[in-house]
């Protein structure tokens, strides 16, 4: 057998082996054909593209509901904590993305929570509320968008804590590492990178049930989940801020400590 025969027969043996390791993980899954397949074509990007990996696994039991939020760097971070678990996370996700002609079929097949960007939008609340009271996993960014500061966050809102409370879960921190970003949607897609996912242990809020009306008691357990972010991602010292009613993200002038 020759050298180029033995090269092509490794290759083919490595695609059938790949192809035994998809069905056999598709056929377990536990999501529905079409979730299925974007959750391992997720799998194949998040480690070949950018060489993901998580230091240590989501800390949540199955079928116990949880709200998770992270840092907000990229375009892309979502894929990341999802590929961490086998339980479907619903994002709150900006209206106009879930709307777009392009990309819009994607983010209602993985049931995204369409939220608006401005006010308060009860109905998407609502909805986060009701898939953590039954049990699933919910995602948020508390900055509202992509930071592209060189501050670890930018001014978080309080809403994951409101949902939180009135679903009576408990909140998870996590730090995403090394997501890349060139200031569009698409453009993660054409960079490489050494992602890493960092979770903090589950932050239990069941002693201020009942308060979510409280503001600034809610804002108070917000800055210290905010700080939790900061302690993955090695930076104990960072005083985050929140976001008052009048802050716009491109204004951080505008940002009061209220």
């Amino acid at each position: 057998m020759t050298p180029e025969q033995t090269a092509t027969g490794f290759l083919l043996l490595v695609v059938v082996l790949l192809l035994f390791w998809a069905a056999r993980a598709y056929v377990r899954s536990p999501f529905p054909p079409v979730q299925a397949t974007l959750y391992f074509l997720n799998l194949l990007l998040t480690r070949l593209q950018w060489s993901a990996a998580a230091v240590k696994s989501l800390p949540v039991e199955k079928d116990r509901g949880a709200v998770i939020i992270s840092n907000h760097s990229s375009s892309i971070d979502p894929f990341f904590v999802q590929m961490t678990t086998r339980r479907l996370i619903h994002w709150m996700v900006a209206r106009e993305y879930c709307e777009h002609i392009a990309f819009g079929w994607f983010l209602r097949a993985v049931e995204a929570i369409p939220v608006n960007r401005g006010g308060v939008d009860t109905a998407s609340t609502k909805s986060a509320i009701r898939y953590a009271e039954r049990g699933g996993l919910v995602g948020m960014f508390p900055e509202g968008r992509i930071n592209l500061t060189d501050d670890l966050l930018t001014a978080v809102r309080p809403g994951a804590i409101l949902v939180a409370l009135r679903a009576g879960v408990p909140l998870v921190p996590c730090y995403l590492q090394g997501v890349p970003y060139r200031g569009t949607t698409v453009s993660p897609f054409f960079m490489r990178a050494k992602v890493r996912v960092f979770f903090g242990e589950p932050i239990d809020l069941s002693e201020f049930q009942g308060q979510a009306n409280d503001r600034e008691l809610v804002g108070q357990l917000m800055l210290r989940c905010a700080r939790a972010i900061a302690q993955l991602a090695g930076e104990p010292e960072f005083q985050p801020i929140l976001a008052g009613r009048k802050w716009k993200p491109e204004d951080p002038a505008a940002v009061p400590n209220a």
